[in-house]
């Protein structure tokens, strides 16, 4: 998949592709093993409030989600003075070979004034996990600010739900 392709993907949501990221991504330290869904408060961990823990059968489903990860991005500095981040994507979403290492891909975006990362349905912000359960569009992602100093993840959790954590040491 060319960037030009990646961006006309993400442009529904309100991420303006800026590049690929061609370097290695410093991100916060974590123990082996470790990722951020089992990270612990230790580690730097901050999970969403109880209140922003969403339901993808519910009516307010992306209302909720969006308005989840923003207080986190903006409290716990994902977003630069630009509103400019990393993105993280999977080499097989965009149709890569997978195992090529590293297997993620990074991508710098921007966050537009006007964005909904959950209700515009882009492709690769979609749920592998949550396809298992569901046809309806659910978000999974991970970004990191520019600076490495933290990670924040959007996941869909066992039981269904989809909150955002964040990794800060």
């Amino acid at each position: 998949m060319t960037e030009a392709e990646v961006g006309d993907i993400l442009a529904p949501a309100g991420l303006r592709l800026v590049e690929r990221v061609q370097e290695e991504v410093r991100l916060p330290p974590l123990p082996a093993y470790v990722g951020p869904a089992s990270a612990k408060p230790e580690h730097g961990r901050f999970d969403s409030r109880p209140e922003e823990i969403a339901d993808p059968s519910a009516p307010d489903f992306a209302e909720k989600v969006n308005a989840g990860w923003y207080r986190m991005a903006a409290e716990y500095g994902l977003l630069d003075e630009r509103r400019e981040f990393l993105l993280c994507v999977g080499r097989a979403r965009l149709g890569e070979d997978p195992d090529i290492e590293p297997y993620e891909v990074w991508f710098r975006v921007r966050l537009l004034d006007e964005w909904d990362l959950v209700g515009s349905e882009a492709d690769l912000l979609r749920s592998g996990f949550a396809n298992l359960f569901t046809d309806r569009f659910v978000p999974e992602f991970t970004m990191a600010s520019l600076d490495g100093r933290m990670m924040l993840n959007t996941t869909v959790w066992g039981d269904g739900t989809v909150s955002t954590i964040v990794i800060r040491p």
